[in-house]
């Protein structure tokens, strides 16, 4: 085909996981003259600890990648989440119980160490199955792979003797970055002792690629042998993640930025041992609350436990999509704005038909793997539930059942799924952040002669022919709108930051119109009295907020 004749290339939908796709996709393309395998993605984990919410972002965040190659190239993939269960342990966890006996099992792979749940054969087989629950409570499509499988099973054995014909390259690349003593005694193979079961971090006295073997000594002076192929060895981590993207053909596999330097070294290996690194994608790390890197050690962040009580899953997947190569925070103040940008996204999603090219820069057609049903979305934000939770102190969902039930009256737990785990979110989220952090302020003379205004216009709304249903919330928010600029607020936004400081004790709020109809216009008349009269008590007291 002519140059001229050829057709225009189709643009990749907005979204970051297209671009990683199409990177995915030349990758592949480089070998597929010889290899038309599925493109083979990776994630890593290391179960010396339990799965958090760092596990979550990189699978879910793979599988988005995934996902869009499926969309953009039409051929199959898969997805190896990977445990470094061969690894030794090197300090005992302080979030697992019987820590004296996992003290005497220090330096030795965590497959061979006793579980100290009680539950398991192994430390790592009790913290692989808790990856696999916790991956599948989530509903991933994935391939589990055990390092000690693999490397037991020969799986790595082709790949381990090709590390020792090259092993003195591997070293040169190494060791510039090491210190003098590591440099002196750096090799990529560590041993496993065969008397004392820990894995050796020793020089090699001699390699032997021809017979696959590496010959050491230890501590006490005896000297050893031993075949690198069928698990009597394993490979330093840097050298380790070369050897596996080199044996399995991996083509792509996503880090952390605090891990640039290792992927640069690593692809340096992989291609010394005759492979292509794969490609992948550097993500920013989390920040706590006050700006400073998430820390398992610290416990400075949110688990994923904690997220899932106070919002649902698609709320967590949400915060994930969202510009991967940036930090962001990662705490509970986060929750509500990620909730409603998910229901935002879903509701745009659930207008769009199967074959509109817009559907898939959305994100809920990522969070829902492309099959975005009709509970997806909520007639109702979460920010907003939380507001109706604040006026009315609502301690349990029947509360704010009432308020939406009179709002809309086909509203219920069964027609509308997501609203009703919305509900019982809120309440938790009320109880725990919103109400212990609530403070009125007193609104000053202008601010009091508007919301008087805007009281007597609703009460009149209240006693016309709305009474007996909701007013439109456009019709209630233009009020609002008016009131504001009859009483000279610019901008306008001091007028409703005045409604929510004043009437809801937070210094957010929702649009004003939505919330008096659904909490009532006889409700926010009220409402707007009881902060007068607050108001006019503090004033004869000197106080300020409450």
């Amino acid at each position: 085909m002519s140059e001229q004749n050829r057709p225009a290339p189709v643009p990749l939908p907005k979204a970051w996981p297209f671009e990683e796709a199409a990177r995915l996709a030349a990758h592949v393309e480089k070998r597929a003259g010889t290899d038309d395998r599925p493109a083979l993605l990776e994630t890593g984990y290391g179960p010396s600890g339990l799965p958090h919410i760092g596990t979550f972002g990189e699978v879910a965040r793979t599988s988005w990648v995934r996902q869009a190659y499926t969309r953009l190239t039409g051929r199959p993939t898969r997805l190896l989440a990977f445990s470094d269960d061969m690894d030794a342990l090197r300090k005992v966890p302080d979030n697992v119980p019987n820590g004296d006996m996992l003290r005497q099992h220090l330096g030795k792979p965590l497959s061979r160490i006793p579980d100290p749940f009680g539950t398991h054969e192994s430390f790592a087989a009790h913290n692989n199955a808790r990856l696999r629950s916790f991956l599948d409570g989530f509903g991933f499509d994935y391939e589990f792979a055990s390092s000690t499988d693999y490397y037991t099973g020969g799986r790595f054995d082709a790949a381990l003797r090709r590390v020792l014909q090259v092993h003195d390259e591997i070293v040169s690349v190494i060791a510039p970055t090491l210190g003098p003593d590591r440099r002196a005694t750096y090799s990529p193979v560590l041993p496993i002792h065969p008397r004392t079961g820990l894995v050796m971090q020793v020089r090699m006295d001699a390699i032997d690629a021809d017979a696959g073997t590496v010959r050491w000594t230890d501590e006490d002076g005896v000297v050893f042998e031993t075949p690198v192929t069928g698990g009597g060895a394993k490979m330093q981590w840097k050298a380790d993640w070369a050897m596996r993207w080199f044996a399995l053909g991996v083509d792509y596999e996503m880090s952390g930025k605090d891990l640039i330097d290792s992927v640069k070294l690593s692809g340096k290996i992989c291609r010394i041992l005759g492979g292509e690194p794969p490609a992948g994608l550097t993500y920013e790390l989390f920040l706590d609350e006050n700006g400073q890197k998430i820390s398992k050690s610290k416990g400075n962040g949110i688990s994923v436990e904690e997220w899932l009580r106070y919002a649902p899953p698609e709320s967590l997947s949400q915060y994930m999509f969202n510009a991967p190569q940036r930090a962001k925070r990662l705490f509970f103040d986060v929750i509500p704005k990620a909730a409603d940008e998910y229901l935002a996204n879903a509701a745009r999603a659930a207008t769009l038909a199967d074959d509109d090219p817009a559907l898939p820069a959305n994100p809920a057609w990522f969070i829902h793997a492309g099959r975005i049903g009709p509970d997806a979305g909520s007639p109702l934000t979460f920010g907003m539930l939380l507001n109706l939770a604040s006026v009315a102190n609502a301690e349990t969902p029947d509360v704010l059942w009432k308020f939406i039930r009179r709002y809309d009256s086909a509203a219920s737990p069964d027609s509308c799924p997501m609203l009703a785990r919305l509900v019982d979110h809120a309440i938790v989220y009320y109880a725990d952040f919103v109400r212990p952090a609530k403070t009125y302020r007193q609104p000053d003379a202008r601010e009091r002669a508007a919301l008087a205004d805007l009281a007597d216009n609703l009460r009149g709304l209240a006693d016309g022919p709305t009474a007996d249903g909701p007013a439109e919330p456009d019709t209630l928010q233009n009020l609002v709108f008016e009131i504001g600029k009859r009483h000279g607020f610019e901008p306008l936004r001091n007028w409703f930051g005045c409604l929510y400081e004043v009437l809801l004790g937070q210094k957010e709020g929702p649009r004003f119109g939505i919330f008096i109809g659904l909490y009532g216009v006889g409700e926010t008349v009220e409402l707007i009295e009881a902060a007068l009269a607050r108001a006019s008590m503090a004033a004869s007291t000197g106080a300020g907020a409450v």
